[in-house]
């Protein structure tokens, strides 16, 4: 039987998907770079080739999660059509929905402890995403008055910290098992509230 990094031609990214499986199984603190190679089917001193260690694999582990993210959100906001506030909102479900689907990649991104800084790559990848959700604020808080517009970069934060809370809290595990409300109905109904407060949008609407 071929080994799995040979096989496909490319060992580095063999192990990546490798450990995305560990990560996805038992966290990113919870495998050995060993246990990763044994997963990737190739000896225990191959991934040592192209990562120095478990922390240089979850770095581009968590870069490729960035510049998927990125393209996720991107594909979702369509520049801001139909409206502002649709796109906002279809940010807001691509983004529950990449936590959902790519589980080894968001717990590298957001719960491996590693910082955004750790690489150049890294942190421009994170950037990129994190423009994506900037301008997606931006463009919808443009339609409120100067006087009570938040910066876009704070506006994204708070929906951020927003979905990450709903990801950890709602959307792990066995659906509904803490909630009797779907992670995308609890960020809508969230979301709305915030606006709400923000004056963007009427109380009864």
């Amino acid at each position: 039987m071929a080994k799995r990094g040979y096989h496909h031609g490319n060992l580095r990214q063999a192990l990546v998907e490798a450990a995305l499986e560990l990560i996805a199984e038992t966290g990113p603190q919870g495998f050995t770079m060993a246990e990763a190679a044994k997963r990737a089917d190739v000896s225990a001193a191959a991934p040592y080739r192209h990562f120095t260690g478990r922390e240089e694999l979850i770095i581009e582990i968590a870069r490729q999660g960035y510049d998927l993210l990125a393209d996720v959100l991107e594909f979702a906001y369509q520049d801001g059509q139909p409206s502002p506030l649709v796109a906002f909102e279809a940010v807001g479900r691509a983004y529950l929905a990449f936590a959902r689907k790519h589980p080894g990649h968001y717990m590298s991104m957001f719960e491996s402890g590693i910082p955004v800084n750790a690489s150049k790559e890294l942190a421009a990848a994170c950037a990129r995403a994190n423009q994506v959700l900037i301008r997606a604020a931006a463009d919808l808080s443009a339609r409120m008055p100067p006087d009570r517009r938040p910066p876009a970069a704070m506006f994204a934060a708070h929906i951020t910290a927003l979905s990450h809370g709903i990801v950890a809290v709602y959307a792990r595990g066995t659906p509904g098992a803490r909630a009797p409300f779907t992670p995308e109905e609890l960020l809508e109904s969230g979301v709305g509230v915030y606006l709400r407060g923000l004056g963007f949008l009427d109380p009864d609407t």
